[in-house]
């Protein structure tokens, strides 16, 4: 590249003092200066710079005192609510009967922090048959349109890391069983990390920045940029079924959320939880200035967090799980212009290049991201609804290698689900005299996606014994 575009980035990136990205630039050849050249452009400085500043800011001493518990509607309904939780049901499968509601899962991680080399939702999770994520979601994605009588278009989000192979991983294993068509990929952007001492933006080489998927949050404009909401407006989607690519427990589409969604007006839905305690790590629901919002576990004063009500329970009990409904007006009104969420900062490890072009794999956190998380669009909603979910029936993630939101504890819970809907539909599982279980049974996604599915493929169901490893599809 010529001078001239040198100093072209140069304007860039003096005013935000970050031209140590251009150290090395009179030693790339041509085609490493363009690669670099696109990644600086394509950074928004002035706010990125600005962010770094903002972002980590705990609240003020005024917001604590205001931040109130959110209401949320309880699972099961109340004696008052029963004729509206009906009509919801009824209004969700009519959602669903008329292709009025389509899948959205974010999936731009890789499985690094399991210890695993590829995209998360390519990782082989279930008990038996060793499916992967992604294979789990599309059976279910199978049954709901079976069940219904109409397709579902599922969205995928991606990263620049991963799309690829993500791409391809879906191609080798023919959609698994859904068509090309229905399953829509589309890249979320990416920010540059800053080194934590300096402020700094970091090389990963010596011709490409340190970059990394800006958050979930960022999907609201990557639908809008991809024509992602383009494509839902011209098939008549109305509704977006929102879920986390590590949950293999999610409950895809359950008329009751998504009717509840539809007929009170919300623009964006949740699912909350209620803690185990007070340092589970789960998004607390709060109203702020009377506005619903998520406060992260880690920004929770401790003065909150065993804060307790007039019955014994934490006050602020209902936890996020990263399970939404979202109205496809909502995300056209909110990126129509400039969506100004605020980015969360997350302190991580990450290697770059030193001031002499060595590589450095940091061995402690060395480094400040930024990502933007999709519940900070709560307080734009107009009428956010909050439902109760049931941990043990939705949600048991994949994050850690071992412990507690592991591979282990993850089998666990769907094995555990499996005998809980088997038992409720009446029918014998083996248990040890301590009550604990005594077989392992994957159930097909594919055809049980409820306990009322057990019920209605009795006749599926062979009879289970002690020490058995049974899979049922």
């Amino acid at each position: 590249m010529s001078k001239i575009d040198k100093n072209g980035l140069l304007e860039l990136l003096v005013p935000v003092g970050q031209e140590q990205l251009l150290r090395f630039w009179n030693n790339l050849t041509e085609s490493e200066q363009t690669k670099l050249a696109t990644q600086i452009q394509s950074i928004d400085w002035k706010n990125v710079c600005q962010w770094t500043k903002e972002a980590g800011k705990e609240l003020s001493d005024e917001e604590k005192n205001a931040v109130i518990p959110a209401p949320y509607m309880t699972e099961r309904p109340e004696e008052a609510n029963k004729a509206l939780y009906a009509r919801a049901i009824e209004a969700g499968i009519q959602l669903l009967k008329h292709g009025k509601v389509s899948a959205f899962t974010v999936a731009g991680g890789q499985g690094t922090r399991l210890g695993y080399d590829g995209p998360k939702g390519t990782y082989r999770i279930s008990p038996i048959q060793n499916k992967s994520l992604f294979q789990l979601f599309a059976e279910g994605i199978l049954r709901t349109q079976k069940t219904y009588g109409h397709p579902i278009t599922w969205y995928i989000m991606t990263s620049v890391i991963n799309d690829d192979a993500t791409r391809a991983f879906f191609q080798e294993n023919n959609f698994f069983g859904l068509s090309a068509e229905q399953v829509v990929f589309f890249s979320q952007a990416m920010l540059p990390a800053f080194d934590l001492k300096t402020g700094k933006a970091l090389l990963e080489t010596k011709s490409t920045l340190a970059l990394s998927p800006n958050g979930h949050g960022g999907s609201f404009q990557a639908l809008r940029d991809s024509g992602a909401l383009e494509d839902m407006r011209r098939k008549g989607v109305t509704t977006l079924s929102y879920w986390q690519v590590d949950n293999p427990l999610i409950r895809q589409f359950d008329p009751l959320f998504l009717g509840l969604h539809t007929i009170t007006g919300s623009d964006m839905s949740s699912r909350a939880l209620i803690k185990r305690d007070a340092k589970e790590k789960l998004g607390h629901f709060c109203l702020l200035d009377g506005k619903l919002t998520i406060i992260e576990y880690s920004d929770m004063p401790d003065s909150l967090l065993y804060r307790t009500d007039a019955d014994g329970q934490l006050s602020f009990r209902a936890g996020s799980p990263a399970i939404h409904i979202l109205s496809r007006e909502f995300i056209e009104r909110i990126t129509n212009g400039r969506l100004n969420l605020q980015p969360h900062r997350a302190i991580k490890k990450v290697p770059f290049v030193d001031h002499e072009g060595k590589s450095v794999k940091p061995e402690t956190p060395n480094a400040l991201k930024l990502e933007f998380f999709l519940f900070d669009a709560l307080p734009l909603a107009n009428a956010p609804l909050i439902l109760e979910g049931n941990r043990e029936e939705e949600f048991a993630p994949v994050k850690n290698p071992d412990g507690q939101d592991s591979p282990a504890s993850c089998r666990a819970a769907m094995n555990a689900r499996a005998a809980h809907w088997i038992e409720e539909a009446g029918l014998p599982f083996p248990r040890k005299a301590d009550g604990s279980l005594d077989a392992v049974v994957e159930l097909s996604p594919a055809i049980f996606g409820s306990a009322e599915d057990v019920r209605a493929n009795t006749s599926l169901i062979p009879t289970i014994k002690p020490g058995d490893s049974i899979y049922i599809g």
